[in-house]
């Protein structure tokens, strides 16, 4: 049930990751953040009224039980930012992901990881430097993270797979499609050398503010 209410929390516009984590730590939970009154949740810091209704009125709920039947039919893992397994990396951001939906065989914590993001418009030379990295990073048990984009990105997974390492995209995007389309096959093999990241609900489209 709580799963419910935090991937609700999730879906109220305007919210943010921000003033979640804020309104779960006033509250003490994400259920507890829709029974507060809307006096209570406007005394908390950051939070006005605009806010405060946003949350009185919402109806996500109908949205999110769609979600939880979507997770639980594809396997996919969902961590809420209190859940020991997620990231250490993102918990330490203030702006980490309130909640992350995760499908793979990596661990989310590994002792090292690198991240890599370039041009979608990747050179000869840049593709053999990318290469070259894994190459020299084979004998290192490090996690290679990118963004599955053109160019760069999709240079860095397909080497590191097939330097042996392990890699992670993060997609600003939903699990229930694959962006780039180019790019399924790939990742495929990410799914068992890796996996697929992203703080996005499915059917949510690839749109540019979803990407860095």
């Amino acid at each position: 049930m709580s799963l419910l209410y935090e991937i609700a929390l999730t879906l109220i516009p305007g919210i943010g990751d921000i003033n979640g984590k804020k309104l779960v730590n006033y509250c003490g939970s994400a259920e507890a953040v829709f029974k507060e009154k809307k006096s209570a949740l406007m005394r908390i810091p950051g939070i006005g009224e605009h806010t405060a209704n946003a949350i009185i009125n919402a109806k996500p709920f109908d949205r999110a039980q769609q979600e939880i039947e979507f997770i639980e039919k594809f396997k996919i893992k969902v961590l809420y930012f209190k859940d020991k397994d997620y990231p250490l990396r993102l918990r330490n951001c203030e702006d980490g992901p309130l909640l992350i939906y995760y499908k793979g065989s990596e661990s989310l914590n590994p002792p090292l990881s690198l991240s890599i993001v370039g041009t979608r418009r990747a050179t000869d030379y840049g593709k053999w430097y990318i290469d070259k990295l894994m190459e020299a990073l084979s004998s290192y048990a490090v996690v290679i993270v990118s963004g599955l984009a053109f160019g760069i990105d999709t240079a860095a997974h397909r080497s590191a797979l097939d330097h042996g390492l392990p890699t992670i995209a993060i997609l600003g995007h939903g699990l229930d499609r694959i962006y780039p389309g180019q790019n399924r096959q790939l990742a495929k093999r990410m799914l068992n050398h890796g996996g697929l990241l992203t703080d996005f609900p499915s059917q949510t489209n690839p749109d540019r503010e979803n990407f860095p």
